[in-house]
């Protein structure tokens, strides 16, 4: 998957701004992809030049104008053309802190279980987002009842991965540091 289409994803919720985009992609689309405001910005442009979007420039005063971006008609077929498009292998997990606890056995392993406490927190930070997200999405409807008659369901299935993502690495840190912790306590002299 490019950013292409995860941009091209963020848009099927409605026109939007490059600003809003890079809040909205914290808040939607942050469970599967992520980019910084400045990518976001240059794809955007190339997705405008290739037709794939287009811009609407709205005035405003004591601000710099404001550029809104929507899909075009060539957009809604390339995200077509994409979702028909085989994904290939599986996403390969490239994560620092793994790399870490491989080597806690010959390493720091209070600096280890800092670190995976500091992961567990950003977990919780963003499994809080995500809730409030569902929340908003569900609009006091059961989950059932949004499923059954949602617009589109492809932003809550999407989510419901994030907040499993989530809810696993909190499972995986405790059990984590439950095992440091006895293997420091067994250590001790």
């Amino acid at each position: 998957m490019a950013l292409r289409d995860a941009v091209m994803a963020a848009l099927l919720e409605g026109e939007a701004s490059g600003y809003d985009l890079a809040k909205g992609f914290d808040a939607s689309v942050a469970n599967f992809w992520t980019a910084t405001p400045q990518q976001l910005y240059r794809e955007l442009d190339r997705m405008e030049q290739q037709g794939l979007v287009a811009a609407r420039v709205i005035r405003q005063e004591r601000r710099p104008d404001k550029r809104l971006f929507s899909l075009t008609e060539a957009g809604h077929a390339a995200l077509r053309a994409y979702t028909a498009e085989p994904i290939g292998r599986p996403t390969a997990i490239r994560d620092g802190l793994l790399v870490k606890v491989q080597c806690a056995d010959v390493g720091d392993i209070a600096a280890v279980r800092a670190d995976i406490s500091e992961h567990m927190e950003r977990a919780r930070a963003k499994l809080s987002r995500y809730e409030r997200l569902r929340a908003r999405l569900l609009e006091g409807r059961t989950e059932d009842e949004y499923l059954a008659h949602a617009e589109r369901v492809g932003p809550y299935l999407t989510l419901l991965r994030g907040i499993a993502f989530e809810e696993e690495n909190l499972r995986w840190g405790e059990t984590a540091l439950r095992v440091l912790a006895a293997r420091t306590a067994a250590a001790a002299p």
